[in-house]
């Protein structure tokens, strides 16, 4: 996954042969107006960055990418097992911004989907044949819940996809050597899903690092995804901090990037 510009706005673009007919990428923390601690890009309404600064940089980030900004689409993440499903044509969205979910699924081109994060891992899905796309946000709690599998339940139950034929992108997040969680995390994914012993190595008595990149790659191949059809940043975001925003390396006062993705 290459670093690329456009105008102002730093990104990531997955691979254009993947990813063909869409606009999509990962943005990094660059390109935007914000002032320190949030500094630059940041694109999160939930946070106590100046409303002016966040509105700003969305605009920007519209204007480099040439869609409306009220085509823009980001809901209201919670961390929950929720999907906004979006079958036909809306000319306002307005209505959808509340929305309690942390994936979108749609098949209607010049929608901007977007999920925001800071060390959870941004996943956008597409079908290339049906042209159908999604953008997912993925914590631990969306690993262990099984939201990947749901997603594309959705894009084959009600947009009749063939998962053999989804492609996927995972973006940057935190990574293993920096992520520790404690019991109540590995028993959240045993009771679930998430693949705990494939992701997980203990570190001392009662904690672990935990690869949720690897959750979601294992998570995407259960699915029926191809391994060649499934690309992943490698970037840590809790490593980069000239690069991306990270909830745990700035204990919380930081702004949000965003994995995007829009039928052309």
């Amino acid at each position: 996954m290459k670093q690329s510009r456009q105008e102002k706005v730093t990104y990531l673009q997955p691979d254009p042969d993947m990813s063909q007919g869409l606009v999509a990428g990962f943005t990094t923390r660059n390109g935007g107006v914000s002032r320190p601690p949030y500094h630059s890009l940041n694109l999160g309404l939930n946070t106590d960055d100046l409303k002016a600064h966040v509105e700003g940089n969305r605009s920007t980030f519209c204007r480099a990418f040439d869609v409306p900004l009220h085509r823009l689409l980001t809901v209201n993440q919670v961390h929950g097992n929720d999907l906004l499903l979006i079958d036909e044509p809306n000319p306002d969205l307005s209505h959808f911004l509340t929305v309690e979910a942390d994936g979108i699924v749609t098949n209607q081109p010049g929608i901007m989907l977007g999920v925001l994060v800071a060390d959870c891992f941004p996943v956008l899905l597409w079908d290339p044949n049906k042209r159908v796309i999604a953008a997912i946000h993925i914590g631990w709690r969306g690993a262990a819940n099984g939201l990947i599998g749901k997603a594309i339940r959705a894009m084959v139950q009600h947009f009749h996809c063939r998962s053999d034929q989804i492609r996927a992108a995972i973006g940057p997040g935190i990574g293993a050597h920096r992520f520790e969680v404690d019991r109540p995390v590995r028993e959240a994914f045993r009771k679930g899903t998430g693949f705990w012993d494939d992701i997980s190595s203990e570190v001392r008595l009662g904690y672990w690092h935990l690869d949720l990149q690897l959750s979601c790659r294992l998570q995407l191949e259960q699915a029926g995804l191809a391994a060649s059809s499934i690309e992943a940043a490698e970037d840590c975001t809790c490593c980069h901090q000239e690069l991306f925003f990270s909830y745990r390396r700035d204990q919380g006062v930081t702004g949000r990037q965003m994995g995007f993705i829009m039928l052309r």
